[in-house]
Order: C-alpha cells, then sequence, then structure tokens
C-alpha cells in the first residue's frame, strides 16, 4: 500500500522533500509540503517530523520554540471538530528554516555510534504529474526513487551537510566524506 496526500503525491517523498527543503532554508517548497501533509490528515506526523527536524538539523535548543508552537496548534484544535491552526506548521516551518543548522545530533549516531548502518527500503516508480515538482534532492538512500539510482550514505551525509543554510560549524564535520575528484573535474 502506498500512502499519498490529498494532491496524489507519495507521502514518505513529500516528507523527505519537507525535511530537505529546510535543511536549504527552501522556505516556499518545505511549506508548500509541511502544509500538503497537514492537509492530507497527517497532522501528527507533521509534528513528530518537525520535531525531529529541530533535533537532527538546527543548531541550538529551537526543539522548545517547536514544542511551544505544537501546543499552540493543540489548544486550537481543542474542542474543535474541524481541524485548525495550520498557521503554527507555518510558524514552524519558518523557524526551521532559518535556524542555524547543524547535524552534530545525527553525526553523533551515525557515525560515532553505528558507522555503517545502511537503511533498506523497497524499489518502486513512481510517476504522476503534480502541482510542484518535488526536487531531485529529494531522492536520497532514504528514498525508493533515490535507492533506485543507486544513491548512497556517503552521498547523503555530503550532499545534505553542504546544502545546509545556514550553516553552523559542527563537532563532526571532519568526519562528512568529502567528494571524490572525477575525470570530469577541471
Amino acid at each position: 500500500m502506498v500512502l499519498s496526500t490529498v494532491t496524489g503525491y507519495d507521502f514518505f517523498e513529500v516528507s523527505s522533500a519537507m525535511q530537505k527543503a529546510i535543511r536549504r532554508n527552501d522556505v516556499p517548497v518545505a511549506g508548500y509540503f509541511a502544509l500538503e501533509l497537514w492537509t492530507s490528515g497527517y497532522r501528527d506526523y507533521v509534528w513528530k517530523r518537525l520535531f525531529t527536524i529541530s533535533a537532527e538539523d538546527c543548531h541550538g535548543i529551537i526543539t522548545k520554540e517547536i514544542e511551544a508552537l505544537w501546543q499552540g496548534h493543540e489548544l486550537a484544535n481543542m474542542n474543535s471538530s474541524e481541524p485548525k491552526g495550520r498557521i503554527f506548521v507555518s510558524k514552524a516551518v519558518l523557524l526551521l528554516c532559518s535556524a542555524g543548522k547543524c547535524r552534530d545530533a545525527d553525526h553523533l549516531q551515525n557515525f560515532i555510534y553505528d558507522r555503517g548502518l545502511i537503511d533498506v527500503e523497497k524499489w518502486i516508480d513512481d510517476v504522476r504529474r503534480h502541482p510542484i515538482a518535488i526536487p531531485d534532492y529529494t531522492f536520497d538512500v532514504h528514498t525508493r526513487r533515490g535507492k533506485k539510482r543507486g544513491r548512497t550514505k556517503e552521498e547523503f551525509f555530503r550532499e545534505e551537510f553542504e546544502a545546509l543554510q545556514p550553516r553552523i560549524p559542527g563537532l563532526f564535520d571532519n568526519l562528512v566524506p568529502e567528494r571524490q575528484p572525477t575525470l570530469f573535474d577541471d
């Protein structure tokens, strides 16, 4: 079974696009996909993912800010039969996009604790038209399409590290594998 959103996107690709857009401070893409998930009835999942992003990709104690926005969202929905409070999701996306980026927490667990661990996902193609294209950077080792393209964890760590905007220097930056020169480089 493939989970999808109200406009027909693959749920997992939308989730991945949202997080990677936040890493890159790509506010329009991040906001669109966060609200796509929210509108599709995945409200609890959106908040879970935003909390994860605050810990995995952002510098400082931004998680407290996300928690306060989540509490506002929950308050707005108290005693309401219709979903309310997407403004809190929008504000969380804006804060996470503009926050300094640092992947120390993720690098700590992956490079220090379980180096070499590779997730395995099922490979399938998903060919559809959507009102906004899912960015190519979405398709890394964590997505079916990325795995089909042969994307690796090493590429993921390097490309996502290089894409952090704005980036704050981290304790484990030196552990990120450098890009190897190719015959086509000058």
